[in-house]
């Protein structure tokens, strides 16, 4: 491989027959730090990811008056009550800290703004500030994306609604922030709510830390008032959706790939993308706190609703290259305010390949065709950069542009990538 400063070119290599360490969950890491800000008391993280989102996250913590302590895959947070920022929170690209702590800032006596790079500011926020005005809160965003100004007395509750096409991040933030609620706090959904593995993920960690939210169904949440989050020591499972990438390497280039502190028991959606893989043709093993992918003799075309896990659509995308016919993928518009147009950008790069690709406005058709080398551009945008570099496994001369977006939630993912042997 070359460096990353520039651009890295893929090695093809076949049967593969490794074991592979993964780094702990953003989705999980960004959970527990909004609650370990939101608790009484002092939480300590074990296994934390490791990458800029959780960076913004930790800046954006401290810019709110909270001491944290982070050393490598462990965070130490004392939580307690929010104090205003002096300056704007700038948080980046990470659409999870500018949602979650958006909602968070409910609990805050005082001003906050929060803001980001210019592409966050082309990404929705409008659902969630109108959320929160249900809830008491004065916030705003003028042009219905960040900046976005909150303003709060620290007492917030009763109902809001929200609508369950938005992303389901507004959703959960809700969520996080309800135990520090002045009064119960209820959340209506409306519509079908998009991405629910994820607030399942929500819901099974507030449990983990004495919070029960009462339910029913994904249509209306409600959190009582005399419910606090517990402070103490927390592990942080292996990340499903960076699992995925070496998961499909296993499907692409054959052979068998294990990932360790994972199972398709975890509360990631994302862990489910080795079913997908399976109806593919490939073969799952399971056991102690691993899982394992082994490629089949032939990849099957499939039709897939990635709804409950958008961020696996690049990656099944890209595994459709080599597959005996036509794959589908449907149910997944929410990926056009991502990091970048991911629909687009995924289309645009695979016809690169040599790929045959229909675009609609929730999904992809690709078709396999004859592969061809290319140079691929990220956007910017991680699972661009991660999804891709799986291509090169099998179609020599793949190369991939801007390879240190990766920085975003998994910064050494080239290094554990050159370990599939």
């Amino acid at each position: 491989m070359t460096t990353l400063h520039q651009s890295v070119s893929i090695e093809p290599r076949r049967n593969l027959d490794c074991a592979i360490d993964i780094p702990g969950s953003k989705s999980c890491t960004a959970r527990a730090l909004v609650m370990a800000m939101l608790t009484h008391g002092q939480s300590t993280l074990h296994q934390t990811a490791e990458c800029d989102d959780t960076d913004c996250m930790l800046a954006g913590m401290r810019g709110l008056g909270i001491p944290v302590e982070h050393k490598p895959e462990t965070i130490t947070v004392e939580g307690g009550e929010l104090r205003p920022p002096s300056a704007p929170l700038h948080l980046g690209n990470s659409g999870t800290a500018v949602r979650f702590l958006t909602a968070a800032c409910a609990a805050l006596n005082g001003t906050a703004v929060l803001d980001g790079v210019q592409r966050m500011r082309e990404r929705p926020i409008g659902d969630l500030v109108e959320a929160l005005q249900h809830w008491g809160v004065e916030a705003e965003a003028p042009t219905g994306c960040p900046p976005v100004t909150v303003r709060s007395t620290g007492r917030f509750g009763g109902q809001t609604h929200i609508r369950g096409a938005a992303s389901s991040q507004y959703l959960t933030g809700l969520l996080l922030a309800a135990p520090r609620a002045t009064e119960t706090a209820e959340i209506a959904v409306e519509g079908e709510l998009v991405s629910k593995p994820y607030i399942d993920l929500t819901l099974a960690m507030m449990r983990e830390r004495g919070v029960e939210p009462q339910r029913d169904g994904y249509q209306r949440f409600t959190i009582p008032e005399d419910q606090h989050y517990a402070p103490g020591a927390y592990t942080i499972e292996a990340d499903a959706s960076g699992a995925s990438y070496f998961f499909a390497a296993a499907a692409i280039a054959g052979g068998r790939v294990r990932v360790n502190n994972l199972t398709t028991a975890s509360h990631q959606g994302d862990a489910q993308f080795a079913h997908v893989l399976e109806a593919m043709g490939c073969a799952l093993e399971e056991g102690d706190g691993w899982m394992a992918v082994t490629g089949g003799d032939v990849l099957r075309g499939i039709d897939a609703d990635l709804n409950a896990m958008p961020d696996m659509a690049q990656t099944l995308a890209v595994t459709a290259l080599f597959a005996d016919s036509p794959t589908v993928i449907r149910n997944v518009g929410n990926l056009r305010i991502k990091e970048c147009d991911r629909l687009s950008a995924t289309a645009t790069e695979l016809r690169k390949l040599g790929a045959g690709v229909e675009e609609f406005e929730d999904g992809l058709r690709i078709i396999p065709w004859e592969w061809r080398a290319a140079a691929i551009d990220t956007y910017d945008d991680h699972r661009m950069a991660m999804s891709f570099a799986m291509a090169g496994l099998r179609i020599p001369g793949v190369t991939i542009n801007n390879p240190a977006c990766v920085s975003k939630t998994f910064p050494d993912f080239f290094e554990r990538f050159a370990q599939l042997t």
